[in-house]
């Protein structure tokens, strides 16, 4: 069912006109969708509200957002209103207007596989678009203990469709985060525990869910289950990166990767070798850092970056994870090629877990 969110304001109450300036910068957090304009003082509007916010329109929207390569404005956003009542899954959606505080979405589709058993639930994480508009997504499987189940899915055209078609490449991921997809259509798959690391598959990818489409294989669930993956690893997870979660490739060619536990975002080169770290917390430090845990991460055309800090917190008890009202979303600038301090987007959210941008 198309779901209209007509949720675009005239303005905020200070009557400005809203800009026009690119790019806008996404995030979710609490459960919804929020637009910031990096040109205009972080001009903040929720483009999607939660469905406690809103439970005539509203959706429970998470996970890293993902714009489609064609310049259609449609993107690709985890989205698990009611779980388990329908399970959790991605609605795909079409963006309205141009400018932060006159944005509007719909919901063309929702995209719901079935999921590996696992200790707990295997949540919905990273998107990517292929060149020809195909989509990857991950789901993290089991989180923090247990098995490696996250699994990487390609997904069939249309995506409007009712129920769009998918086959699985991967079923074995530890804890799988975000998705990078490369000019050359590779998918850069982040991997936060088991084997911890980046991830890197090739094709050509199934072009079906058939066995004439290259997925005539099944999984334990009985979905349809790629014959052969070229899968590689790309970073091996090491005291830079421990629990790697997002991954993107600046225009200069080198890939940045955030690692969430130890507040840690890291560049490599183009063949996997570590050249620095663009975040780390300062000395001494416990978590909540200062400088954040960056969880999703994102760039712009110009090479800055942006990320979602989910607020993580170490309890005395030994206990890790998001804090109330701790999370923040920043942007990392560079000059001459030198990071800049990160700069504060906004504050006091909740498990803001992704990020997207568009031009």
């Amino acid at each position: 069912m198309v779901v209209a969110l007509l949720l675009a304001s005239c303005g905020d109450d200070d009557g400005r006109a809203p800009t026009t300036a690119a790019p806008i910068v996404f995030s979710a957090e609490a459960n919804r969708l929020n637009a910031y304009d990096p040109a205009d003082g972080f001009r903040k509007q929720t483009v999607i509200p939660s469905h406690a916010d809103d439970p005539l329109n509203g959706l429970d929207i998470n996970a890293q957002i993902c714009f489609a390569r064609d310049g259609s404005r449609r993107f690709i956003a985890g989205e698990d209103t009611g779980q388990p009542t329908p399970p959790q899954g991605w609605g795909y959606f079409q963006l309205h207007g141009s400018a932060v505080g006159m944005l509007s979405a719909t919901r063309l589709s929702r995209l719901v596989p079935t999921y590996q058993n696992s200790l707990n639930n295997a949540e919905n994480y990273g998107c990517g678009f292929l060149s020809d508009g195909r989509l990857l997504t991950t789901d993290v499987g089991d989180q923090a203990s247990g098995p490696a189940s996250g699994q990487l899915i390609i997904w069939f055209l249309p995506l409007d469709a009712r129920s769009p078609r998918y086959c699985k490449l991967d079923v074995e991921i530890g804890t799988a985060g975000g998705i990078y997809i490369d000019a050359q259509d590779r998918a850069y798959v982040a991997s936060a525990r088991v084997q911890p690391g980046i991830f890197r598959y090739s094709g050509p990818f199934p072009t079906s869910d058939t066995a004439a489409g290259g997925c005539g294989q099944h999984d334990t669930t009985g979905a349809p289950l790629a014959d052969a993956v070229q899968k590689e690893t790309f970073i091996i997870g090491s005291a830079n990166i421990p629990t790697p979660s997002g991954i993107v490739q600046s225009p200069q060619g080198t890939f940045y990767v955030s690692s969430v536990l130890n507040g840690v975002i890291a560049e490599f080169d183009a063949s996997g070798r570590v050249l620095r770290r663009v975040l780390m917390h300062p000395p001494g430090e416990t978590a909540p850092y200062s400088s954040g845990t960056p969880f999703g991460i994102g760039i712009d055309a110009a090479g800055t970056l942006y990320y979602a800090d989910i607020g993580l917190q170490i309890d005395l008890g030994s206990d890790i994870g998001p804090g109330p009202n701790l999370g923040t979303v920043r942007r990392i600038r560079f000059v001459d090629g030198e990071p800049q301090a990160p700069e504060l987007m906004d504050q006091g959210l909740n498990f803001p877990d992704g990020i997207g941008v568009l031009e």
